[in-house]
């Protein structure tokens, strides 16, 4: 690779995340200046020459979510106007997704107006990781990347059967209808390692409350992996947890792309851990959790390698494509090894 053809950045929300990808690509992370004023208006400026120079930015719009979001639509203009010749935004976790659709009368659309903004800002390519509703990539009218993080999550799961001793098959669970694709994902790259898929039926009177209906599918005696895509307040993800819990479940552990954890997450899911009702949470680092929102029982994976592999095949001008089936091949040779030792 040419270093002296692309620069890379992170911003304020995606600095660690930027430092260990260029890590991994052997590059140098480009200094990007920003600036707040003492009224909160923010003025950002790259440190060198960007000129015909592709470039990436890598900023989660996590909280401070409008902070973070309005820094990143200033630093696309700001590289723009240095005659940048693409500009490629990677947001790991992309705020306001959650916003995708009318659900009652007089409510804005705001994941349409993002994607306006980004693509008003300057962004010639937008690359996300495990958008709410992958049918947003339609509100852009550039190139859009929505990476999966379930190779990640197969991953780590066939990990927990070399560190907790697991023998036998698990079952993969979705916290709700709407995540059955996420989760049959995961039990399809898991293979024979996963003995069958549950999902839990839930009603939501109003944003982040929730209520378990039933749970459908066999749990009885088996050890659950609840993945999902994001855990917010944790109000969904706990109570599914509690419902494999009182249908007999064995163990429960919680998997999700994007730790959020707004209050009272934590408080719900030490509770959770401390009682014995969940084993671990494990998230991706998209989102740089804040030191007052970790808690014990909790693991952090890095999904660094995989956006720093689709960086690379889109500085070489190469498939993404590529990039999963190598992915792919990783897991099945994890799983056959794990079916080997059992």
């Amino acid at each position: 690779m040419e270093e002296k053809s692309f620069s890379i950045y992170g911003l304020s929300a995606g600095v660690k995340l930027a430092d260990e990808i260029c890590n991994m690509l052997g590059v140098k992370r480009e200094e990007i200046e920003t600036i707040r004023f003492a009224d909160g208006e923010i003025l950002v400026r790259a440190m060198n020459s960007v000129r015909g120079k592709d470039v990436y930015i890598i900023q989660s719009t996590s909280w401070p979510v409008n902070e973070n979001l309005m820094e990143l639509l200033i630093a696309i203009d700001a590289l723009k106007r240095g005659s940048a010749q693409s500009i490629n935004v990677i947001i790991p976790y992309f705020g306001y997704a959650r916003q995708d659709r009318k659900a009652r009368g007089r409510q804005p659309i705001t994941c349409k107006l993002v994607a306006n903004m980004l693509t008003t800002a300057g962004a010639t390519r937008v690359m996300t990781v495990d958008l709410h509703s992958p049918q947003s990539m339609g509100f852009f009218d550039v190139p859009v990347d929505d990476l999966r993080s379930t190779q990640e999550l197969a991953t780590t799961i066939i990990r927990k059967f070399e560190e907790d001793h697991i023998t036998e098959e698990v079952t993969i669970v979705s916290p709700d209808h709407g995540g059955l694709v996420r989760a049959r994902d995961v039990a399809n790259r898991l293979g024979s390692l996963a003995g069958n898929i549950a999902v839990i039926d839930k009603r939501r009177p109003k944003p982040n409350v929730s209520e378990v209906q039933f749970v459908l599918g066999d749990v009885k005696d088996r050890i659950c992996f609840i993945v999902d895509d994001m855990i917010d307040t944790a109000g969904t993800i706990c109570n599914a947890a509690k419902a494999l819990k009182e249908n007999c479940a064995k163990e429960v552990y919680l998997l999700a792309c994007h730790g959020v954890f707004s209050p009272p997450a934590k408080e719900r899911l030490t509770e959770i851990i401390n009682n014995g009702t969940v084993k671990k949470v494990i998230v991706t680092n998209t989102i740089d959790i804040n030191s007052d929102r970790l808690f014990d029982g909790l693991e952090v994976i890095s999904i660094a390698s995989l956006i720093s592999q689709m960086i690379k095949a889109m500085i070489e001008k190469r498939s993404l494509s590529d990039v999963y089936l190598q992915c792919n091949e990783k897991i099945k040779k994890l799983v056959e090894k794990i079916k080997g030792i059992k």
